[in-house]
């Protein structure tokens, strides 16, 4: 097998794990639950400084789905053409988030 074959195989399954990835999101998208959550800033120690908002979920007590977003933490990358992001100040941000079967909530978007 030749070097630019090895090169291709490669390059397919590297798209093929993507566009896999792609698929699952987006069936969870579709077929599990969105809920808007109430949330609050969190400033994490990670070592990737980017154009993200790191916020963790405050649900009430009474809402659906309140063990699964209770007090979890998800980042909410900001596009680098976005800019309004100074009315992201508010005094109350809310994400919609998908509940999956297993692991964090996924956000969507966000409001004021």
């Amino acid at each position: 097998m030749s070097l630019l074959r090895k090169g291709l195989a490669v390059a397919v399954f590297q798209c093929l794990l993507v566009l896999s990835l792609t698929a699952k999101l987006m069936y969870d998208r579709q077929t599990r639950p969105r809920v808007w959550v109430k949330t609050r800033p969190w400033d994490p120690s990670l070592p990737i400084r980017g154009r993200y908002l790191a916020l963790q979920l405050t649900p009430d007590a009474c809402a659906p789905y309140f063990q699964e977003t209770n007090a979890k933490r998800v980042l909410f990358f900001v596009p680098e053409h976005l800019t309004e992001l100074e009315k992201m100040r508010a005094p109350e941000i809310w994400a919609e988030v998908t509940i999956p079967r297993k692991g964090p909530p996924r956000p969507i978007r966000l409001g004021i």
